[in-house]
């Protein structure tokens, strides 16, 4: 296999399909080149994502450590809460 030039559908711009991402998809048993260059895939995976990068967050108290911390969940309270350092020290 060998680098292929292939033009974006939605900005017409040209991206190279490399030797290694062609491997990759026939690996994953992928049948169609990609038709949008990388930047156009992440803005289109955005948009299907709800096009809001920012997170609602809500205040909370670590069940661990006690600090005030911040989630992107409505805590309640029948489940404990961590703060990030405890929740990586929680899920080992």
């Amino acid at each position: 296999m060998t680098d292929k030039t292939l033009t974006c559908k939605d900005c017409g711009a040209e991206f190279v399909f490399t030797a290694n991402e062609q491997a990759f998809y026939q690996e994953k048993g992928f049948e169609n080149e990609p038709q949008r260059c990388p930047s156009c895939r992440a803005a289109r995976k955005q948009q299907s994502r709800g096009g809001n990068s920012s997170r609602e967050m809500y205040p909370a108290i670590c069940a661990n450590c006690g600090i005030e911390t911040t989630v992107p969940f409505k805590p309640t309270s029948d489940r404990p809460v961590y703060c990030k350092d405890c929740y990586q020290k929680q899920s080992r």
